[in-house]
């Protein structure tokens, strides 16, 4: 077991690693496989296990929940599923469509649960949203369809700034759905349009450094679980160049972002604790409809805000979900 596995299991009140193999052997298990990295996923996985404890099932009691990561790195992802499938764990709960991706190519029998971003359908990962058919369901939640709106939200609260930076990671499968939303997005708006890539850490360095050359006035992060991992460092990037930014997700403006728009991540790692926990009782994948969450949350950090120098306008303001002070 790896190190920082057996930490995510402690932070959860597994305190002895033989009680923990002792304890798989009795009961049930469902391995978290992560795109990302466990640390800034913490909450997310809190979640998860509130769906679980739903449907009944508690971590140490009933069911022992495994924690695997790729920490970014999604060319690990096919080891660690096929790890998986060699130990017969009895659920997979995958994080975003890399890992899902990578459950599905490992095993035709175990049920996967699946959080995704984009169209499991358009990708392969299911026949249909009613009947999944095959192992797996899960959830869908808009990420990539609402580049659109982000960006029009940027342009909204930021109109004086140049051109707009589009950061996205060349290692998702929805990069290229992610750039030509940007860029229809862009020119309906009548704003430039800029796009750098960040695969890794010293990426995102190299793309900030890029932007701060170029002199655009305004970041739009694109979704991405691996961008999620690294958002302290993106934060820290945008404050340090007084960058206004908008981010896919909640979490960012909560730790000091500006302004986000999407899916509450919260609530979809929720229900998929929750299949998670149908399929423990003895539920069929492809019988359960794949959840597709059509609430959005639109967030602003008025601190952050008034430390870039900006004004919100009333408009959004008033739409806004949560204002942070």
């Amino acid at each position: 077991m790896r190190r920082r596995e057996l930490v995510l299991l402690l932070a959860f009140g597994m305190t002895d690693a033989r009680a923990v193999r002792a304890q798989q052997k009795a009961m049930p298990v469902v391995d978290y496989l992560n795109s990302g990295s466990p640390g800034p996923y913490a909450s997310f996985l809190a979640a998860f296990h509130h769906g679980l404890g739903e449907t009944g099932y508690v971590e140490g009691q009933n069911v022992a929940v495994e924690y695997r990561s790729a920490e970014g790195s999604y060319d690990r992802l096919p080891a660690l599923a096929a790890d998986l499938v060699r130990r017969q764990v009895d659920v997979i709960a995958a994080d975003a469509f890399p890992a899902a991706r990578a459950a599905k190519n490992a095993t035709t029998t175990i049920p996967i649960v699946f959080e995704v971003g984009s169209d499991p359908v358009e990708f392969g990962l299911i026949a249909g949203f009613a009947r999944p058919g095959g192992n797996l369901t899960g959830v869908s939640f808009l990420a990539v369809e609402l580049m659109a709106k982000r960006l029009e939200l940027l342009s909204d609260l930021v109109p004086q700034a140049g051109a707009i930076v589009l950061l996205v990671n060349p290692k998702n499968e929805n990069a290229e759905r992610i750039v030509q939303d940007g860029e229809n997005a862009a020119r309906a708006k009548g704003v430039q349009l800029t796009i750098l890539k960040a695969a890794t850490e010293s990426e995102i360095d190299t793309a900030f450094a890029n932007l701060v050359r170029l002199r655009t006035g305004r970041l739009l992060v694109g979704p991405d679980p691996f961008f999620v991992s690294r958002r302290e460092q993106l934060l820290v990037l945008a404050s340090r160049h007084a960058v206004p930014a908008i981010y896919p997700i909640r979490e960012y403006v909560a730790e000091g972002g500006l302004i986000s728009y999407g899916t509450s991540l919260t609530s979809v790692h929720r229900l998929l604790g929750i299949y998670a926990g149908q399929i423990l009782k003895g539920a069929t994948p492809a019988d359960l409809p794949v959840q597709q969450p059509t609430t959005f949350e639109l967030v602003v950090n008025l601190k952050t805000a008034n430390a870039l120098g900006l004004t919100v306008p009333p408009s959004i303001l008033a739409r806004a979900d949560e204002v942070i002070e």
